[in-house]
């Protein structure tokens, strides 16, 4: 179930409803990773996978070999088997607030779905709290707006290929690797661009990534973090001598402490916040080129066929968000630490406003994400190679 409530500050009539589904954020059982269907399928079980239960404490974490891990971004896109915890939380919502215009062509509720904190950051997250959104929104004729938040941006692909959201604000990777499985997606916006991945070690652990050689490291599954730290095993000849586990971020921390994983590929803002808790840093992806992550904003193809005009206006709406929380960025990065809970400086660290971009696709992150497209394809991670051009919302 969601909790609904108004967001403040919404503007005239336009209704705004931030929805929370109650997600689990311990790692996923190796029943729900390894028996995935995918979109119409009920009950069919495909790629069931042999994963081996790990010797963690908690029943949900799984011990995978890199290669293994390899497979798991493949399939990480697809519906879990029976609807989850996201997919029904959003129903619910649709149930209460857009069963009377589900039939009509005439759409006048947006459903936007965001992985991350209680409420979106970046240029998305501050268009909603200062009120441009809804403001402008309304004027397109959206009378209702809903936001959804979700812990990983597999978890919101689900929901896109379910048809319960129109819109999402999710990584590269799990949006690279949903639309080359053919989901119709279009890209709307690059939000940010060489965002930083980090590697920290546990505090009695190794100190360079010589010493990761026979030891288990932990990432959340279908991230940025999990790609970039793939492509670091395979440029530094590790893949072979290290197993990696999936470990949600929000169990990082105490995984270290407890010493279950020797190092753990984390967020732009973990990594920074795990240091100043006297984590040593191993690695970072500012170090090695096209290792750094985008933020994408994504639409599915059937919302705008019904909303032709939607790209060129919600575009306008970000360009002046963007614009808006750089000349104001004391405030930005008061809103922003108060959403995460890390400090403000952590946040000014963690999210250099040079990243945001204020236009649609800008040059630097088209680059990059080019680079990761190509990665993911070559090393079977995306299931088929297509155009970015022909992904980029006209």
């Amino acid at each position: 179930m969601l909790s609904l409530k108004k967001a403040e500050g919404s503007l005239i009539n336009t209704k705004v409803r931030h929805c929370e589904p109650r997600h689990r954020v311990s790692s996923s059982s190796p029943s729900e990773l390894g028996s995935l269907k995918g979109k119409g399928e009920r009950g069919k079980v495909l790629n069931s996978l042999p994963f081996t239960p790990s010797p963690f404490s908690s029943s949900h974490r799984i011990r995978l070999s890199t290669s293994v891990a390899c497979l798991l971004l493949l399939l990480t896109t697809a519906c879990s088997q029976g609807k989850s915890e996201s997919a029904q939380s959003i129903e619910a919502i649709n149930a209460n607030s857009t069963s009377s215009i589900a039939a009509s062509n005439n759409v006048s509720t947006l459903r936007i779905g965001y992985v991350g904190s209680i409420e979106p950051t970046g240029s998305l997250g501050w268009a909603k709290k200062k009120g441009i959104l809804e403001r402008e929104l309304k004027k397109a004729g959206f009378e209702n707006i809903t936001f959804a938040r979700f812990p990983n941006g597999p978890d919101l692909n689900e929901a896109l290929v379910a048809g319960q959201l129109d819109v999402g604000s999710l990584g590269d990777t799990p949006a690279i690797v949903l639309r080359a499985r053919g989901e119709q997606t279009r890209l709307l916006r690059i939000s940010q661009f060489n965002t930083t991945a980090w590697l920290v070690a546990k505090k009695d652990g190794p100190r360079s990534l010589a010493e990761l050689q026979g030891q288990k490291i932990a990432t959340q599954k279908g991230s940025y973090m999990h790609r970039y730290l793939l492509g670091l095993l395979a440029e530094t000849k590790l893949a072979k001598n290290v197993k990696v586990v999936h470990l949600m971020s929000t169990e990082a921390k105490a995984a270290l402490e407890r010493g279950d994983v020797a190092a753990y590929a984390t967020s732009s803002d973990m990594g920074p916040y795990l240091k100043s808790q006297g984590f040593p840093v191993i690695d970072s992806s500012a170090n090695h080129q096209g290792l750094s992550g985008t933020s994408l904003i994504v639409a599915t193809e059937r919302f705008l066929a019904k909303q032709p005009d939607f790209p060129d206006k919600f575009n306008k709406i970000l360009t002046e968000a963007a614009k808006d929380l750089k000349a104001n960025s004391e405030e930005y990065y008061q809103y922003h630490a108060q959403t995460t809970k890390y400090p403000v400086d952590i946040i000014k660290v963690s999210y250099p406003l040079k990243q945001v971009s204020e236009e649609p696709l800008p040059p630097e992150g088209v680059k990059l994400l080019e680079g990761t497209k190509n990665f993911l394809v070559s090393q079977g991670l995306a299931k088929s190679d297509f155009q970015l051009k022909d992904w980029e919302a006209k």
